[in-house]
């Protein structure tokens, strides 16, 4: 992709979000860690600082080499950024007289700057900082200030560079997405040329440069992303492409079935493959959820490894890894914690001799879908929710057993059936069930039960990266709670997880 923005990471949970706005304008953007970015930054066209749990006066602080970026290329410091900048160009940095976190808003804006064009004294921006920045550095320009932060923005005399102290990123700034426009667009002049349309035209020709008459197996999972991943590929390199969808014994119930049916009529050259006692083997008596995860990875390769000796043209795995499996994976290259990993991130054994290629590796969720709009793929498809690569395994807590897959594949089609017959299924970003590691007393009849506990799922979200816990009403949770309690045996009590991401996760492991 050409033009991109370079985003500097310093560990802020906020810096997939800022990627997130970026890409909302039409242009494509990457994230580095402050320490290992790219040394040729001839093809990007402006820099953006994130923000940072650290203090820039604290001797661990993150200390970024900027002597290519700095006065040689537009430079949009945020929070951390912009502190950053002060610090250590002549300003001084010291903690608030009070903590500045929240909501907040723009008491002042300097005339004709065209950094806040469209943005009204009074707007309602985000902070999240507990040092602020007491004098601006040489050359500093006051643009913008709060109530209890004066300089809230600032550019440097003489170069491209501004700098925030709040967070555009957030929707809690209502015109922070302007804001990134004007800085990005009208002074940083990038050129919003990243659509789905473009991406689609850019992607089959790397494809079929990269691939050429080579065979690629793929492993389909019903889902948005590797179907996206397939008809992209089948552009590019039509019959070569060899699709392969695994039954792994942890999917939803009847998923196997319905979806070779789903695939049939769309032209991919597709073959089922029911490995699921060979993966309920391997799991036997792991409970740990990283081990799961690598052990399902693990067996998934070897699936692959041994469907792929059929041919030997065939020369690629290709995988639908998207954006946030990456970040979550290898901590956005860098500095912010790992999360968790992901079976089909990381590369391949020694062993195997297949290359892989991953055409969504750069998109987050969202874009995929318009991506397979595009691509004419059926609205129903697209969506579905997401589900987990290692399927139930990481909703069932502790150790996996054929019992336990059963009840709670039978616990998720009440769920999911129930949010489709009530109209709330695509209401929701994602779904499901758990099942929880404990034994519950209850009552049925005139007798004692000590049985398990579910917990049922639901967030609303726009890419994953954050998430909040979807209100369904109250007659819906109470139907389901008794369908499940009365379907399902060994199941007597029902909870709903009302956590939000962050702090908690969407998945549970």
């Amino acid at each position: 992709m050409q033009h991109n923005v370079l985003i500097l990471d310093f560990g802020s949970q906020y810096t997939q979000l800022i990627a997130r706005r970026v890409r909302e304008l039409n242009i494509f953007c990457e994230i580095f860690p402050y320490n290992n970015f790219p040394t040729d930054l001839s093809s990007y066209k402006a820099v953006i600082l994130s923000g940072s749990p650290f203090s820039v006066r604290a001797e661990d602080a993150p200390h970024p080499d900027l002597s290519q970026i700095r006065g040689k290329m537009p430079l949009l410091a945020v929070c951390y950024g912009a502190q950053y900048l002060a610090h250590f160009s002549g300003g001084l940095v010291a903690p608030s007289d009070t903590r500045e976190y929240g909501r907040a808003n723009l008491s002042f804006i300097k005339e004709g700057e065209v950094f806040f064009d469209g943005v009204s004294e009074n707007s309602q921006v985000w902070m999240s900082h507990s040092d602020t920045v007491k004098t601006l550095p040489t050359n500093g320009v006051k643009l913008a200030s709060t109530h209890d932060v004066e300089n809230a923005a600032y550019k440097i005399e003489g170069e491209t560079t501004y700098a925030i102290q709040f967070h555009p990123e957030v929707y809690h700034s209502t015109d922070g997405k302007q804001i990134l426009e004007n800085f990005l667009v009208k002074i940083a002049d990038v050129p919003q040329n990243f659509t789905p349309n473009a991406f689609v035209e850019e992607m089959v020709a790397e494809l079929k440069e990269k691939v050429g008459n080579d065979k690629v197996v793929l492993g389909l999972s019903g889902g948005v992303d590797s179907t996206v991943a397939a008809v992209l590929l089948h552009q590019a390199i039509g019959p070569n492409l060899h699709c392969i969808f695994v039954n792994n014994g942890l999917l939803r119930k009847n998923e196997y079935e319905s979806v070779l049916e789903q695939y049939k009529g769309m032209g991919l050259n597709v073959k089922g493959v029911d490995a699921s006692a060979r993966f309920l083997d391997a799991l036997a008596g792991i409970s740990d959820p990283e081990t799961k995860r690598k052990t399902i990875g693990r067996v998934f390769i070897e699936v692959f490894d041994d469907e792929s000796k059929i041919s030997d043209e065939v020369k690629w795995l290709a995988q639908g890894t998207i954006y946030p499996d990456v970040i979550e994976s290898v901590s956005v290259k860098g500095p912010s914690a790992t999360i968790k990993s992901h079976h089909n991130v990381g590369g391949l054994p020694d062993y195997m001799k297949l290359k892989i290629v991953e055409p969504l590796r750069m998109l987050f969720k969202d874009e995929v879908r318009r991506v397979g709009a595009t691509l004419g793929i059926d609205a129903a498809l697209l969506g579905r929710h997401p589900f987990p690569g290692p399927g139930l395994s990481i909703r069932i807590l502790g150790d996996i057993t054929p019992e336990k897959v059963q009840i709670l594949q039978d616990v998720d089609a009440v769920f999911i059936d129930g949010l489709r017959s009530w109209g709330l299924y695509d209401k929701v970003w994602q779904a499901g069930a758990i099942l929880l590691p404990v034994n519950s007393v209850g009552v049925m009849g005139d007798e004692r039960t000590y049985e398990k506990v579910v917990a049922l799922r639901a967030v609303e979200s726009t890419d994953g990266m954050t998430a909040d816990w979807v209100h369904l009403p109250y007659d819906f949770l109470m139907k389901v709670s008794n369908d499940i309690i009365n379907k399902v045996k060994g199941v007597n009590r029902v909870v709903y997880d009302i956590s939000s991401k962050p702090p908690a996760t969407i998945e549970w492991e």
